[in-house]
């Protein structure tokens, strides 16, 4: 485990437990007014097994609509303790307004389940939302306790990248240090009595891992719903071989593996689906199926990027997210701004 935060101690079992003392980042703005919209399934009956044990979490999932991401919140039935993955900020292009009433969905959830949360895990830097961990910690900090927040140790070369690309100053360190927790894979985390583990599932981009809780694994943009296929990797540091390799690796859980994504984009009139399971995946994947053969995936991931345009919210995302959530630092007073580099070649200044 890489600490470059304040991330909390190791519990008896060597598993590792959330809870950070580290200061939160700068605030987010005010309000954008988009909202989530809750999946209103538990998805779990483990309420009624025996206090202690190790079992399956329970999981709530908020569809951010704007950007298709899903946040879950997953919870140990048996401590109320939890972990926030994959949360979204509302931000507005055109006005540069950044929001929180999509994260405080999630934080009126926490509160009305009277839910303690270790934990707010990203599965990799995102391309396409802006992350609310730091809001989130710091709403969520009593006294000088807060939650960690964790991402994949790779997380450096994306920032190293993306620090290069951008042309950011030496403010901007590249060694991780804006997380609590940089986590390796097979790596144990702690959600009370849960144990999870990190799957390293590079190939989309280098840093991304999922969390194994249970019966529950959290993909990230690895997989996404059967009919959906995976995600693009045509990003710095993506492989499509990369990617093939890592969805090898969660199809060798058992089928009834629940499979939480992390984003969703439903046809109209259809409603967004939260998670799939791995035989389903395996059966009906329309990228990559049990069958699927290496030189088979890689040849339609890579054809098929070719065809797909740059995120919306790739440089507002970036810029963000490399920095675990926080705005960039103000240039003027109190105000913030963002960069995006221009394709400007053949072209006079």
């Amino acid at each position: 485990m890489n600490t470059p935060g304040n991330a909390g101690v190791p519990s008896d079992s060597d598993c590792r437990a959330g809870e950070d003392a580290g200061a939160p980042g700068d605030a987010p703005g005010k309000a954008a007014g988009l909202a989530y919209t809750v999946s209103h399934a538990l998805l779990d009956s483990t309420l009624s097994r025996f206090p202690g044990r190790r079992m399956n979490p329970l999981v709530r999932s908020f569809h951010h609509t704007a950007t298709g991401t899903w946040t879950h919140v997953v919870v140990d039935p048996s401590t109320q303790r939890a972990a926030i993955i994959d949360a979204a900020l509302d931000f507005d292009l055109p006005s540069g307004r950044v929001g929180t009433e999509s994260a405080q969905r999630v934080l009126e959830y926490v509160a009305t389940t009277e839910l303690a949360i270790d934990w707010i895990l990203e599965t990799h830097a995102h391309a396409d939302h802006l992350s609310a961990a730091a809001w989130l910690k710091r709403q969520l900090a009593k006294g000088s306790a807060a939650p960690a927040i964790g991402i994949g140790h790779a997380i450096t070369s994306v920032q190293k990248t993306f620090k290069r690309t951008l042309n950011l100053d030496d403010q901007f360190v590249a060694d991780g240090r804006q997380f609590d927790a940089l986590l390796l894979d097979g790596e144990t985390l702690c959600i009370g009595d849960l144990e999870g583990q990190v799957i390293a599932t590079p190939g989309h981009t280098p840093d991304s891992i999922s969390y194994r809780f249970g019966d529950a694994v959290f993909v990230g943009d690895t997989l996404f719903a059967p009919l959906a296929g995976t995600a693009r990797c045509d990003f710095p540091g993506a492989s499509a071989a990369a990617l093939y390799h890592s969805i090898q690796r969660l199809y060798s859980l058992p089928d009834a593996t629940r499979v939480f994504l992390a984003h969703d984009y439903p046809a109209e009139a259809q409603e967004p689906v939260s998670h799939t399971t791995i035989g389903a995946e395996k059966s009906a994947n329309i990228h990559v199926r049990a069958e699927t053969t290496e030189p088979e995936f890689v040849a339609l991931r890579t054809q098929r990027d070719a065809t797909l345009s740059v995120p919306k919210l790739l440089w507002p995302a970036l810029q963000v997210n490399i920095r675990g959530g926080r705005l960039p630092p103000p240039e003027t007073g109190d105000q913030a701004y963002l960069r995006i580099p221009l394709a400007s070649e053949g072209f006079e200044t």
